[in-house]
């Protein structure tokens, strides 16, 4: 039984009011994945529509400028609600950025017809307040057959693309880059102060950013090494460790996300696509770690590009693989996001 289903008299229909099916599907939005867990999004919800719009104001300013990252998160939110929406027999048409004036209405997402989910999509719903971002190192065991071309397809169906990273002399090169990647930015003063503010102490109230439950406590060794960001900040906040200790974990399967564009229109797509992907994952019991320090480096996301995405847009770094610990997030409540 999945998050939702615990609430099922809440759960609405196609013919329950505006206001009920805005909430359900807000409910399940914000549950998506968003850089350092800004969650920078709010809704509005009407007759027949719902409107996912960015909160500029929770951009990151230093590290994300172009809003790209901020995006990416909306769209993945995007994503989500389109599930919502399908797992309660509506059949959702989206328009993206479709206000000129409006830079920061994302979606506008409307629905005249209904129609019953199919499997699949009753599958992506229950795996919504299940997924979880990874960071760390991942199980020996290889994946399933058959799973990298399924992700692939995901990926295909936003306008997107995953391009697996096979080769281990470019595996170890692309550590390398997020290795890089990883020391510019915690050794920029204001980046490091930016993240800081995302990083939530013990027994913080905060319903957002990264908390120590997300985390493990102390970086595991991955082979070719990967790291993640450090947001406990040597103060040893985070997950202890689980299962037997070993020298280093599997980095997984090491995949780039790309899109032939670069405009807010591909960052979107971008979300969505990610989103897509977490979710189908997390039904093949498959976790996802991501990583975005090298994409934040101007210089390092062009070298991205032309190294390991034959000239397409590099829009994230994603590790596949299995592992059995669980992080635990935190998200906003309805009424603070949806208007």
């Amino acid at each position: 039984m999945n998050g939702f289903e615990t609430m099922s008299a809440e759960i609405p229909n196609a013919t329950s009011t505006g206001e009920q099916i805005a909430r359900f599907v807000v409910h399940a939005a914000v549950h998506a994945p968003s850089v350092h867990n800004t969650q920078p999004w709010w809704f509005y919800g009407a007759d027949h529509e719902i409107g996912v719009h960015a909160d500029d104001e929770r951009r990151l300013a230093v590290a994300d400028p172009d809003g790209r990252e901020m995006m990416i998160s909306c769209g993945a939110a995007l994503l989500t609600a389109r599930v919502a929406l399908r797992y309660i027999g509506i059949v959702p048409k989206v328009r993206v950025f479709p206000e000129a004036g409006l830079p920061t209405l994302v979606a506008k997402i409307n629905w005249s017809d209904t129609a019953p989910p199919v499997d699949y999509e009753r599958e992506l719903f229950a795996e919504i307040p299940r997924r979880r971002t990874h960071r760390g190192g991942f199980d020996a065991e290889p994946l399933p057959e058959g799973i990298l071309a399924a992700l692939m397809d995901e990926a295909f169906k936003e306008k997107a693309a995953l391009r697996i990273v096979g080769d281990e002399a470019q595996r170890r090169a692309l550590a390398a880059v997020v290795e890089a990647g990883e020391y510019a930015l915690r050794t920029n003063s204001a980046r490091a102060r930016e993240q800081s503010k995302w990083a939530r102490p013990p027994g913080s109230a905060r319903r957002d950013g990264v908390p120590t439950t997300a985390y493990p406590a102390r970086p595991v060794r991955i082979e070719p090494n990967f790291p993640s960001r450090d947001f406990a900040h040597g103060h040893g906040w985070g997950l202890p460790p689980t299962g037997e200790d070993q020298l280093a974990w599997s980095a997984g399967v090491v995949a780039i996300l790309t899109t032939t564009g670069d405009r807010p229109q591909d960052w979107v797509s971008a979300g969505q696509a990610l989103q897509r992907m977490m979710l189908f994952a997390a039904n093949c019991g498959i976790a996802v770690a991501l990583h975005s320090q090298p994409l934040e480096v101007p210089q390092l996301r062009d070298f991205t590009k032309v190294q390991f995405c034959g000239g397409a847009h590099p829009q994230m770094v994603l590790r596949f693989g299995t592992t059995d610990q669980t992080a635990i997030s935190v998200r906003r409540p309805v009424d603070d996001v949806l208007f």
